[in-house]
């Protein structure tokens, strides 16, 4: 038996390198499956996703294989597959997906019917998402292989821009589906909360879509400094001055077009003291005070039905005093829920194929090796300006 390796989960702020079963073409259920392919995985990325279970803030078992951003290269194809061969090169959408469902045949494959028994919805290497195992590994298995895969079109091409490319997996999909979600158009003023990889994604999206101006909100100095140093407006919230006066310091106007939260349900407060302290409806409630009138938030962060960590009774139940009768009032537009990976991912790889969006500086890719994955996720804990990419077969190295 060909051997593996890969990143666990082990208990709260611990994930190890163990030794686990190189894949087979069977789902989590045991059942033999032809639709699938055995990947050598190329890149595996370190998601704040990962990090919630991670800090133990979700109901994740101990012995959970992480990873749900993968660019893999096909190793062994089942029988059933018609359009991939061995050594293609591929980018995996985080959602699994089977193409066949209502929702995935209406382009909703965030919340496929059939890839999870208990409910909508399922991804790799995440707490009750159907048990796929996850890809922060050396070789990884995917169904639904025609479906779910993106084929670069040309490899040497392809391995020239991996570092861009591994972002296609969800950070970029996920920060644009944010973007294009709260109705970011030419012209547009855009506040995004979180200057985390994602918020940072979706701050590089809103640009691409051709936003006036891009502002981004986080109360870490240095994630704040990352994200002025790509050319990105800030705001600092761990400053006593309200979030409205600072964006009216900046636009003149204390409202914007569109706002994208990318911070979900482990967000702060706001000012010197709220900042060191828990409050996780703020960002939500902060987005409908200065978002105008008639306007759109998309809400890419995450959020949970249970959190076990949780500042209280109702957050544990994913319950937060939102205030709806705001954004009702000023007939605001909410959209939730996770990223429909292939809406998007072609058309953001011509993007970068293209050099129209130059995502690896603007989110900060740092590559590092499958042994390095406990340090990546204890210095992206402590909020490193980073999105750390994990090279298990030193792929990147020999590229470059």
């Amino acid at each position: 038996m060909a051997e593996n390796r890969g990143v666990v989960y082990v208990g709260p702020g611990r994930v190890e390198v163990h030794d686990i079963p190189f894949p087979t073409l069977a789902s989590p259920q045991g059942r033999h499956i032809e639709h699938g392919v055995i990947l050598r995985v190329v890149s595996t990325n370190i998601c704040g996703s990962d990090q919630h279970m991670v800090r133990g803030r979700t109901t994740a078992p101990s012995g959970l294989v992480l990873g749900h951003e993968i660019t893999g290269e096909v190793l062994e194809v089942g029988r059933d597959v018609e359009t991939l061969q061995v050594g293609d090169l591929v980018s995996v959408p985080f959602n699994v997906a089977c193409g066949r469902c209502r929702t995935c045949k209406e382009q909703h494959t965030g919340v496929c019917l059939s890839v999870n028994p208990s409910r909508a919805g399922g991804a790799y290497g995440y707490v009750d998402m159907g048990g796929w195992i996850g890809g922060q590994a050396e070789y990884v298995m995917v169904p639904y292989a025609d479906f779910n895969l993106l084929k670069f079109p040309d490899r040497d091409r392809a391995m020239e821009k991996i570092t861009d490319l591994t972002c296609l997996s969800d950070i970029l999909p996920t920060g644009y589906h944010g973007a294009v979600t709260a109705g970011v158009g030419p012209g547009a003023t855009v506040y995004v909360a979180g200057a985390g990889p994602v918020g940072m994604a979706a701050a590089a999206s809103a640009r691409l879509l051709g936003a006036a101006v891009v502002i981004v909100g986080d109360v870490n100095p240095v994630r704040l400094a990352h994200a002025r140093s790509v050319g990105f407006e800030t705001i600092d919230l761990s400053q006593d001055t309200t979030l409205a006066d600072q964006i009216f310091g900046i636009l003149g106007d204390a409202e914007v077009d569109c706002a994208i939260d990318c911070v979900g349900f482990e967000a702060r407060g706001h000012g010197h003291e709220g900042a060191a302290h828990e409050a996780p409806a703020t960002v939500l409630n902060s987005l409908m005070e200065i978002t105008r009138a008639a306007g759109r938030i998309g809400i890419p962060g995450l959020y949970v039905t249970d959190d076990p960590g949780a500042v209280d009774a109702a957050a544990r139940r994913g319950s937060l005093s939102i205030r709806l009768g705001l954004g009702w009032a000023k007939s605001h537009s909410l959209h939730t829920g996770q990223t429909p990976v292939m809406k998007y991912n072609r058309a953001l790889m011509q993007a970068i194929l293209w050099d129209r969006i130059r995502i690896a500086e603007i989110v900060g890719v740092q590559v590092i090796t499958l042994d390095d994955a406990p340090n990546g996720y204890h210095e992206f804990d402590a909020g490193a300006p980073k999105k750390f990419v994990i090279d298990p077969h030193g792929m990147f190295r020999k590229a470059a």
